[in-house]
């Protein structure tokens, strides 16, 4: 995902890109010190989403974020600020995460995992039934070498150390590319992100089993265990009708 970050501080902005860009969903990170300045960068290129503060010197992340419901296609809305009063305010507007300084880690990525299962939502109200089958291969290219597979044949797909590994029922296939990706190129109706570094194949499921802290375990058909993520039980779990 491509992600706009819009603080007048530009420590506090250095410090949220630094966190993001350690996310494998994180393709690419801009930076804004001002609401012209984030207007400006969302018409020059797509922007998935965005993290705002809320006192941007003599102005307000409110005000931005009024901005963006102008747009054909606005970004999603992440506040990140020092304070923690807005909150209730934040929602309101549709925000879907409000995150707080000082920006701790783990708190980044259960962020940018809600950002991921909305982009995903949003994308699959979008795309006509009848165009949902149109494109069924996928392009895997490793140095001068591309591979063709089938997406009926993938059976999952995990990302580590930047390197996107495809599984099939008769090969593996890696790729610089990132896991965000390769879930814009699949037909999402048969595909499931159970962690912010796995995708797997809903065909491809065998067995569902209870695992640590309340989380679950997916068994596949080519014998694999994946963890599936806390913060993504709850997707799981509607999905698969659990």
């Amino acid at each position: 995902m491509n992600i706009l970050v819009v603080d007048d501080e530009p420590l506090a902005r250095d410090e949220l890109s630094y966190l993001l860009k350690q996310n494998l969903l994180v393709d690419a990170v801009d930076q804004a010190d001002s609401i012209a300045t984030a207007i400006s960068k969302l018409f020059k290129g797509k922007i998935d989403v965005i993290f705002i503060d809320i006192s941007l010197n003599d102005e307000n992340g409110f005000e931005l974020a009024d901005e963006l419901k102008k747009l054909a296609q606005p970004p999603l809305i992440i506040f990140a600020t020092a304070f923690d009063s807005f909150a209730v305010k934040a929602f309101d507007i549709d925000a879907i995460d409000y995150i707080l300084k000082p920006f701790e880690q783990m708190r980044i990525d259960q962020a940018l995992e809600k950002a991921q299962i909305a982009m995903t939502a949003l994308q699959t109200k979008k795309i006509p039934d009848n165009a949902k089958t149109v494109s069924s291969l996928l392009s895997i290219t490793n140095e001068d070498k591309t591979t063709v597979i089938k997406q009926s044949d993938l059976v999952m797909a995990s990302v580590d150390n930047n390197t996107l590994t495809l599984v099939t029922m008769t090969g593996r296939y890696e790729t610089h590319q990132t896991l965000g990706w390769l879930i814009n190129r699949l037909n999402s109706n048969n595909f499931l992100q159970i962690h912010r570094s796995i995708l797997v194949s809903i065909n491809a499921i065998s067995q569902i089993e209870p695992w640590f802290n309340h989380t679950y375990q997916l068994k596949l058909i080519t014998g694999q265990e994946v963890p599936v993520s806390r913060s993504f039980i709850k997707h799981v779990k509607q999905v698969l009708m659990m």
